[in-house]
């Protein structure tokens, strides 16, 4: 770190050696997702058939799921979740290294649906911040990759911290 600093600090605040350094770990967290699937409805089938041959998630690094917190990066709420469940969502939030990302998986997850209640969370924007929303009751495997696009195209152009 203090080699980069001297190499880059020769009166601008970002040099050649710091920005393909950025580029460099921004593309090597866009292709190692570790994913925490937390799944509690209908949607996990939707889930589940991403990672299947015919769709293949594991072509965008994102293949192989980690059921524990502090080994993932990527949150992938999948399902309704209710207010019974919201401190447990968040304490798993909380968990969690830094950089990490969410996703709202399916229609449920992002607005509530149609469980119009006092038991269903209208969005899990209301616990914890979301960086990509996948609508869709539930949505088509071809929309869960394209938000994974999303998701590593913002991955990649963050300022990445050393």
């Amino acid at each position: 770190m203090e080699v980069m600093q001297s190499l880059t600090s020769g009166g601008s605040s970002g040099g050649y050696l710091t920005s393909k350094l950025n580029d460099m770990i921004g593309w090597a967290r866009k292709y190692s997702i570790f994913q925490y699937p937390f799944v509690t409805a209908c949607c996990g089938m939707e889930y589940m058939s991403v990672a299947c041959s015919h769709y293949d998630i594991d072509r965008f690094g994102a293949g192989l799921p980690r059921f524990s917190p502090r080994q993932s990066d990527v949150l992938f709420v999948v399902g309704t979740i209710s207010h019974k469940m919201a401190p447990v969502l968040k304490h798993i939030y909380d968990q969690m290294a830094d950089p990490k990302w969410v996703v709202a998986f399916g229609v449920c997850t992002c607005t509530g649906g149609f469980y119009d209640n006092y038991s269903t969370v209208q969005g899990i924007d209301t616990i914890i911040p979301v960086d990509i929303y996948i609508p869709g009751c539930p949505p088509r495997p071809e929309n869960v990759l394209d938000g994974l696009i999303k998701l590593q195209d913002k991955i990649q152009h963050q300022k990445q911290e050393v």
